[in-house]
């Protein structure tokens, strides 16, 4: 394979950061046009997701290391957010 040939994995973090990045402009854009209820932003949650689902099948992270996660994550938003009451 050539140097200039990402690896299957390679190929994956890409895209996921791209997937990534495509959410952040709809989020963006759901604040600025005050729309959270945009089709554009759903698509952007399902891609990202979908990339989610191919790092687990590929064995990168477990639904178990990602539920501890969320649940640290939750811990640190009622605590330092009003998100979660």
């Amino acid at each position: 394979m050539s140097k200039n040939k990402l690896t299957k994995l390679s190929e994956l973090m890409v895209i996921t950061m791209e997937e990534c990045g495509e959410l952040i402009q709809a989020c963006s854009k759901a604040i600025r046009c005050n729309d959270y209820h945009n089709d554009s932003l759903k698509e952007e949650i399902g891609d990202v997701m979908c990339m989610i689902e191919l790092i687990k099948s590929n064995g990168l992270i477990t639904q178990r290391e990602i539920d501890n996660q969320i649940q640290t994550k939750r811990m640190k938003l009622m605590r330092w957010s009003k998100l979660i009451d």
